[in-house]
C-alpha cells in the first residue's frame, strides 16, 4: 500500500451524533409531504423507522426511493423546494442539540497537532448542514474548505453509495485513492468509498448494542477493512493499515 497522507471522514454519526436528530426532523416533513400527496403510507414515519430504512442516504435519495415505491407525482421543482425545507428543519434541530461522537475530538486534535495527514469531510448531506454541524461542535477548524457534499458539491446531486463524491474529493484534493483512508458508519457510505478504491474503517460506535453486531457484518460486507467501535482505537488501526496488516 502507498503512503497514506489523507483521512476522509463521513460527518453524520461519524464526527457528530446527528443521525437521530436529523431523522426526527426528516420524518415529520416526509409525513407532511405524504399527506399532501395522498401517499398511502402503511404508517407514519418516525425518526427511528426512517433510520432503519434509509441510513446513509440523503433526503433527495429518500424522496426518490419513496416516489418509486408509492408512485406519486413529484416535479423537480417541488423536490428542490422540499430539499431546501428539510435542510432548514434539520439544521434548526442540530443547532439546538448536536454533540460530537464520543472521543473523536481528542483524535482530531492529535491529528491536527501532528500534521501528518490532510483531513477532509466527505458527506451525503447538504453542504450547509455539514458545515452547520461541524461548526456547532467546533470541528470546522480541522477541515478548512475541505468539506465535500454529494448533495451540493457535484454538478449533478447524488447520494452515497454512488462513489461520485469520493472521486470528486480525490480530484479536488489532488490525491490518489491509495493515499487515503475513509471512516464511515453506514453501508451506503462504506460502499461509496470502497467503490472509489479507498480503504475504509467502519465505525459502529453510535449504534445500539443489539444493532452493533449486525452493522459490523454489514460494513465488513460492504468493503470496510477494519471495524472500530470507539474512536480510541483509531490510531492503532491507522498504524496497522500503514504497516500493511489490512
Amino acid at each position: 500500500m502507498g503512503k497514506v497522507n489523507t483521512i476522509l471522514f463521513d460527518c453524520d454519526n461519524t464526527l457528530v451524533l446527528s443521525e437521530e436528530l436529523a431523522f426526527e426532523g426528516c420524518a415529520d416533513l416526509i409525513n407532511q409531504i405524504a399527506a399532501a400527496k395522498n401517499v398511502p403510507l402503511e404508517k407514519a414515519f418516525t425518526g427511528e423507522s426512517l433510520i432503519v430504512e434509509f441510513v446513509g442516504q440523503n433526503f433527495r435519495g429518500m424522496m426518490r426511493s419513496l416516489q418509486e415505491r408509492y408512485n406519486f407525482p413529484l416535479t423537480e421543482e417541488e423536490l428542490d423546494t422540499y430539499v431546501k425545507k428539510e435542510e432548514d428543519v434539520v439544521i434548526a434541530k442540530l443547532q439546538e442539540k448536536l454533540s460530537p461522537c464520543p472521543n473523536v475530538d481528542d483524535v482530531l486534535e492529535r491529528l491536527a497537532t501532528e500534521g501528518k495527514y490532510e483531513l477532509a469531510v466527505v458527506s451525503s448531506s447538504a453542504l450547509r448542514r455539514v458545515k452547520a454541524s461541524i461548526e456547532k461542535v467546533g470541528q470546522d477548524k480541522y477541515f478548512g474548505d475541505r468539506v465535500f457534499s454529494a448533495a451540493t458539491s457535484l454538478e449533478k446531486p447524488t447520494s452515497k453509495p454512488d462513489p461520485a463524491i469520493y472521486l470528486h474529493a480525490l480530484k479536488v484534493l489532488g490525491k490518489k485513492a491509495e493515499e487515503c483512508v475513509a471512516v464511515e458508519d453506514s453501508k451506503s457510505g462504506t460502499l461509496s468509498a470502497a467503490r472509489a478504491g479507498i480503504k475504509v474503517i467502519g465505525y459502529v460506535g453510535p449504534y445500539q448494542a443489539a444493532e452493533r453486531l449486525k452493522m459490523e457484518k454489514v460494513l465488513a460486507q460492504a468493503g470496510a477493512s477494519i471495524i472500530m467501535d470507539d474512536w480510541k482505537q483509531f490510531e492503532g488501526y491507522m498504524a496497522a493499515i500503514e504497516q500493511g496488516d489490512y
